[in-house]
């Protein structure tokens, strides 16, 4: 095979530009992310118990959920956490289930329990571990808390309809509610109680399904919705209607008041009330294109809104990633002009020049590889190609030097380029396998850990393993048509000067 290479430039040719082809054409499909996604196996189920206690939310909604769990196969752990008002069950699963049949599991048992209170809201079931952060965008603005929620949930809007950010989160805000006072006076005066009016809400602030309309040409669904959202749709609800068509309304008798549930609960960025957006993206998404996206969202902002309002970008996760990319640039750029240095000083610059040109041809074809195996760039993978640049220049060096003593023994450059390789073969490939066995053992690791480690030997055998094939298929064909050039050129007075120190 190495005496094939040799001979055939074409092969040689044709075969490293397909690895070159190919690492361009699935470059711009790698994602890009801070760490590489886990399958947590983890499912998160909330109940709401508004007004309820810790405690209660303990007895009355925990201990029953665990019951009905408990029953399910594949469970490595379960805990149930009673807030205040609210419940938050997480369900771990072994690596050994099926996770897609485990979540079914746990909708069918969690839909089957029928001692919940009355007062309980529909639980709310979603696998965790789909996500991760991106960035926090800090909104700032001279309002009061309400007018900064409305201000927060338009721009929530019309960030939610851009195609590049796909999940925003508000935060820095309690439990907004509609707060009803009324004064014991008015209640003695029509005969009411708080109980009453709480009936009478409940009564009038609907939104039921009436059943379904079918006609020849579609079926219709229709619902009667009668919800009261604002303090000024509140106050029209009819309290007391006498007999003779006059009417009380609830605004009559009530102040409405439009405020949230902890009023302390008050967030402040750079001295002002602020609201904060937690952008986050699906496994499937890239950190950098979803920040260029909310980077180009925020400008629109800024020119359409008063300068009083600011946005201000926080807790930017993709700025590790950035790192870590402009580490591996720096260090290969640099790393490649010593390279080239050194093999200058010894062999010359179309010898180096084919030496080095391992580097950039090995990454390229290893991000086919990544890409096909679905492994992103992320903190990890970035790691790994740092380690990858101090080893895979190693097999190109050791077989080039090999050549070049070939040809110092008067050989003609198709049979030093053949000899040469042949001769460092052996070493090479044991190299390979006692890296490789380093590192393979990482990919048989478990849990979270193991999911995240796996990156690394996966990126280093890919690179190593294209590497050894360009040292040994290619390089060799290069560096004989190279010899046999440059026997009609003299070498530069700085090479021959070193060429005489070095060997004295």
């Amino acid at each position: 095979m190495i005496r094939y290479c040799a001979a055939h430039p074409t092969a040689a040719n044709l075969m490293m530009l397909l690895l070159i082809v190919a690492g361009l054409v699935a470059l711009p499909n790698l994602k890009r992310e801070t760490l590489p996604e886990i399958n947590r196996y983890e499912v998160e189920v909330k109940v709401l118990y508004p007004g309820a206690t810790p405690l209660d939310v303990e007895q009355k909604v925990c201990r029953p959920l665990e019951e009905a769990i408990e029953g399910i196969s594949f469970i490595k752990e379960q805990r149930c956490e009673s807030r205040h008002s609210r419940a938050i069950a997480v369900i771990e699963m072994r690596q050994d289930g099926d996770f897609k049949a485990f979540v079914d599991d746990i909708d069918s048992a969690v839909d089957e329990i029928d001692s919940f209170p009355d007062e309980t809201e529909q639980p709310v079931i979603r696998e965790l571990g789909r996500t991760q952060d991106v960035v926090t965008v800090a909104l700032t603005a001279d309002l009061n808390a309400v007018e900064l929620k409305d201000l927060a949930e338009d721009i929530k809007q019309r960030m939610m309809r851009h195609p590049g950010i796909p999940l925003i989160e508000i935060e820095g805000f309690s439990e907004r509610q509609l707060q009803i006072q009324i004064s014991q006076a008015h209640l003695r005066q029509y005969g009411l109680s708080l109980q009453d009016i709480a009936d009478l809400i409940s009564a009038q602030d609907l939104d039921l399904p009436l059943g379904d309309i079918t006609t020849r040409s579609r079926d219709y669904q229709v619902r009667f919705r009668d919800e009261r959202r604002t303090p000024e749709e509140l106050s029209e609800l009819i309290v007391v209607k006498g007999v003779s068509g006059n009417e009380l309304r609830l605004g009559d008798i009530a102040n409405i008041v439009d405020r949230f549930e902890l009023e302390e609960d008050w967030v402040f960025f750079n001295g002002k009330p602020a609201a904060f957006f937690k952008i986050r993206k699906n496994t499937r998404d890239d950190s950098l294109r979803v920040l260029q996206a909310v980077e180009s969202f925020i400008e629109q902002e800024r020119r359409r809104l008063p300068e009083q309002v600011g946005f201000y970008l926080t807790q930017d996760f993709t700025s590790i990633v950035k790192d870590r990319i402009q580490l591996l640039v720096s260090n290969a750029w640099q790393g490649l002009l010593l390279v080239f240095a050194v093999m200058w000083l010894f062999f010359g610059s179309r010898f180096a020049f084919w030496v080095v040109m391992g580097l950039p041809v090995s990454f390229l074809a290893s991000a086919f590889l990544l890409a096909q195996w679905g492994i992103s760039i992320n903190l990890l993978s970035m790691v790994a190609l740092l380690l990858a640049l101090g080893i895979l220049m190693d097999d190109a060096i050791v077989i080039s030097e090999s050549i070049g003593f070939q040809i110092g023994q008067g050989k003609a450059p198709l049979q030093a380029a053949v000899d040469g390789t042949r001769q460092v073969a052996r070493g090479v490939l044991s190299s390979f396998v006692t890296t490789l066995c380093v590192f393979v053992g990482l990919l048989f690791l478990i849990g979270d850990i193991g999911q995240m480690l796996k990156t690394i030997p996966a990126v280093l055998i890919s690179v190593l393993t294209v590497s050894l094939l360009e040292a040994f298929l290619i390089l060799p064909h290069h560096l004989q048509q190279t010899l046999h050039k440059s026997k009609q050129q003299t070498p530069s007075r700085l090479r021959a000067q070193f060429a005489i120190q070095f060997e004295r």
